[in-house]
């Protein structure tokens, strides 16, 4: 088996994902990265595998690809999901179908493998799951119900797992960010969600991504939700 670490990022594509290929290129992981539509990298240490974690089965092809390229998977950034915001009667069966497929199913899938691959390592493995601060501060402007139900249930099994495998050298932890300055929100809609956090601006990937990385390397760090939310936890 290689020594050289290997990391696995979804939604890799743009925003937070691709910051975070970068970042564990730069700590010297290779990286597996996963979104939908994903280009092909030059990097011999990128391997690009699209798919839809969605669907049933991608998200273990996804971990069993990268053990057939590198031979071994050492961390799991579950970064993709979707947000969709409408009041709760709204929601219609195929928003909940997509909602919970990506954020759930992808989360699943894709972890369940990681972990079975991460107990043949010497040294473990780490799962960091990307949450949402709307999972414990609900805002009147904002009605996130699905973004609750399935993030506020990443954050839960975050501790789950954690326990359940603290003994066995594998760590999951989650970052909980406000709302981050992504290609997923309009400029239009800045200044609104900018006022949403008690310090008054965005948050920005490279603040997302430094918080990975340092729960990275905190090896005594296991089941902590990290908020990086602008002040939105203490309050507003």
């Amino acid at each position: 088996m290689t020594t050289q670490k290997v990391a696995v990022v979804t939604g890799a594509s743009q925003g937070i994902g691709a910051g975070l290929v970068t970042a564990y290129r730069k700590l010297g992981y290779a990286v597996v990265a996963n979104s939908r539509n994903i280009a092909p990298s030059d990097d011999p240490f990128i391997l690009a595998v699209p798919g839809d974690i969605a669907e049933i089965g991608v998200g273990t092809a996804l971990i069993e690809k990268g053990l057939e390229t590198f031979g071994r998977i050492d961390t799991l950034v579950n970064n993709a999901g979707v947000f969709v915001a409408k009041p709760f009667t709204d929601y219609t069966d195929e928003e909940f179908a997509q909602v919970t497929g990506i954020n759930l199913r992808g989360f699943f899938d894709t972890t369940r493998r990681a972990v079975t691959a991460m107990l043949e390592n010497e040294d473990g493995g780490h799962v960091v799951n990307i949450s949402t601060s709307f999972t414990d501060h609900a805002v009147t402007a904002v009605p996130a119900a699905l973004a609750a139900l399935t993030k506020g249930g990443l954050n839960s099994v975050t501790k789950s797992l954690a326990i359940e495998y603290a003994a066995r050298g594998i760590r999951f932890n989650a970052v909980s960010p406000g709302v981050i300055r992504t290609p997923m929100h309009p400029e239009e809609n800045h200044a609104f969600l900018a006022a949403l956090h008690p310090v008054g601006r965005l948050g920005e990937i490279d603040e997302i991504v430094d918080a990975v990385t340092y729960l990275e390397n905190a090896k005594f760090v296991t089941g902590e939700i990290l908020n990086v939310d602008g002040g939105q936890q203490a309050g507003h």
